[in-house]
């Protein structure tokens, strides 16, 4: 039996090829592995087996289950991140702050945001999954997208004046356009939320061009995963907390209650049509 163990141990130690799949772990998961017996092993196999030939929304699931909450309190434990991502949250006047529930149910959305975006490239989800119970860095992750997914779900509920004025204070407004403000207006007009009726005509315009998104906290959420990928998200969260002017947000100039023969003036031209 001994004789046995060695040569397991042997297998896993020995396996140094680039294409190895044990080269690919970690050490100390590789050393683990090394000492498990022989029913153990068998354990493991089936529950690879099991969770590669599951859907990733299946996946997605099961990490809800068994890691979400273990990995929200290492989360809890990057204090300094967490009262950052606070202080950004709070210049945007968003809703939310972060805390251990807060932190839960993100990472479950992250997972079920993740599973949606990989329908097409399903084995690079569970990677990153993975990734993210490894690595700190990819934790932050997390942050990042906590801190996007906030910020698009605010610019969700803008009307498309407020939208205007937002896009009109930022440095590339056409960059700015493209990535978010046209999806997001798109999203509005598929859904029903803001239709727009009779465009050349100006009183027409100033109707739906004022109108406030009526949306549910659900619904919200479900506009911007079928709206953004998670990458979408987080690259946008990225940007704020490395350079807090990245974007420029005057909540008081956005959100400001215009009288309404000055919403648009005559020489007003849109730069979002």
């Amino acid at each position: 039996m001994k004789n046995s163990n060695n040569k397991y141990q042997n297998i896993f130690s020995e396996a140094n090829s680039e294409d190895s799949i044990f080269n690919k772990l970690p050490q100390e998961v590789k050393q683990w592995a090394a000492r498990l017996p022989w029913n153990q092993r068998r354990y493991v196999l089936s529950f690879s087996y099991i969770l590669c030939g599951s859907s990733p929304e299946k996946q997605a699931e099961f990490l809800d289950d068994y890691i979400a909450d273990g990995l929200a309190v290492k989360m809890l434990q990057d204090i300094d991140t967490i009262n950052r991502v606070n202080k950004y949250l709070r210049r945007f006047r968003a809703e939310t702050t972060i805390n251990e529930n807060v932190l839960r149910n993100y990472i479950r959305q992250y997972y079920i945001h993740s599973a949606q975006d990989a329908r097409c490239q399903t084995e690079q989800y569970l990677e990153s999954a993975l990734k993210l119970v490894i690595s700190t860095e990819k934790r932050n992750h997390i942050f990042n997208y906590i801190l996007g997914f906030e910020l698009i779900k605010i610019m969700f509920t803008m009307s498309w004046l407020q939208h205007e004025k937002l896009a009109r204070l930022q440095t590339n407004q056409d960059n700015f356009l493209k990535t978010y403000i046209k999806p997001i207006q798109y999203a509005h007009q598929i859904n029903g939320i803001i239709v727009p009726k009779d465009k050349g005509i100006f009183f027409a315009k100033r109707d739906y061009y004022v109108q406030i998104p009526q949306l549910s906290p659900n619904k919200l959420v479900a506009l911007v995963i079928a709206t953004f990928t998670t990458d979408k998200v987080t690259k946008c969260g990225f940007a704020i907390a490395r350079h807090i002017k990245a974007l420029k947000f005057d909540f008081d100039y956005i959100f400001q209650e215009e009288e309404e023969e000055e919403i648009f003036p005559l020489e007003f031209e849109s730069i979002v049509n």
